[in-house]
């Protein structure tokens, strides 16, 4: 095994224990979620049919809003006890390695929301059909919004009120992602074919994983300087 791999399982594994110790880490992204979406019922009525033709948006929106929660500590323990620094200064490329840290961060956040989005696209009664384009449509947005909301974090890092910053500098760019999610399932609901929107989400996921890396490192060796 090569040394590069070796890190990045070991950067993995790292964020993975310090989350599990830290519970509220995982959970507060979930239980946001969770609670947008059964808001909606108890707000805009019973209507199925008016309940089924917001789920789309309504679940894609909601899983944005949950992924931005915990965008502001992607980075800012690690900078807070020197970890940063020391990644910065490793024998390794540093996008890899925040690659490393930025698929840690979406096993924890991203894919909690993907695994109960069934259960909550029950309450708004969607039908099975676009159910499953939501799952499909999630497990390749929501990577996307990690990594474009990593880039974001490592240019506020150590700023005041950066969560707020990090939100108004990724919120235009998680856009298309979330037109094209929503619209993928509300064509599924509508009975239409969802293969070009499935298709432009694996292509966003392709760009993201090739560019946001190098942007992430760019920006973190900024923000240390």
């Amino acid at each position: 095994m090569s040394g590069l791999l070796k890190a990045c399982i070991s950067i993995f594994r790292r964020d993975l224990t310090v989350a599990l110790r830290r519970s509220t880490d995982i959970l507060t992204p979930l239980i946001f979620f969770v609670i947008v979406v059964s808001l909606f019922p108890l707000g805009v009525g019973p209507e199925p049919n008016m309940l089924q033709s917001m789920a789309p948006g309504v679940l894609w929106v909601a899983a944005l809003l949950a992924t931005m929660l915990s965008l502001n500590r992607l980075f800012a323990n690690d900078y807070a006890d020197g970890t940063l620094e020391q990644l910065v200064l490793a024998p390794h490329p540093l996008a890899v390695l925040v690659l490393a840290k930025t698929i840690g961060h979406w096993v924890l956040t991203g894919m909690p929301l993907v695994l109960i989005s069934p259960l909550l696209a029950l309450q708004l009664h969607m039908s099975t059909d676009a159910m499953g384009v939501l799952v499909l449509s999630l497990l390749l947005g929501t990577p996307v919004l990690s990594l474009l909301g990593s880039v974001g974090a490592a240019l506020t890092l150590g700023l005041r009120g950066g969560g707020v910053l990090v939100s108004l500098l990724v919120l235009p760019l998680y856009t298309p992602v979330l037109i094209f999610g929503a619209g993928s399932v509300a064509q599924a609901a509508a009975g239409m074919d969802t293969e070009a929107y499935i298709s432009l989400l694996g292509a966003f996921l392709a760009l993201a994983l090739s560019l946001a890396p190098w942007a992430t490192a760019a920006a973190l060796r900024v923000s240390l300087d």
